[in-house]
């Protein structure tokens, strides 16, 4: 994962295999974004501007699945597991 901070983005990620990009926002909600090409994920994680990238380009075009809420114990990442650093 990506920690960034900008707007209400607080991590975002994507794994190229699956195709699926999740962002975390500011209130602990993660979603995620099923076949989301390389080239929309490279413009996305290297925007001046990635929220209005975001709001823009990925919120409006592609269907968001909540896979965690503000709920999810403090400290515990979901998103770690799945785009661990390797």
């Amino acid at each position: 994962m990506k920690k960034i901070n900008s707007g209400k983005l607080r991590a975002i990620g994507y794994d190229a295999r699956t195709r699926l990009l999740q962002v975390q926002l500011d209130d602990g909600t993660t979603l995620q974004y099923s076949a989301v090409g390389e080239e929309t994920w490279r413009q996305f994680s290297s925007s001046a501007s990635a929220w209005s990238y975001y709001r823009d380009n990925i919120e409006e075009e592609f269907t968001a699945k909540r896979i965690s809420s503000a709920s999810t114990p403090a400290g515990k990442n979901p998103l770690d597991d799945l785009f661990a650093q390797k």
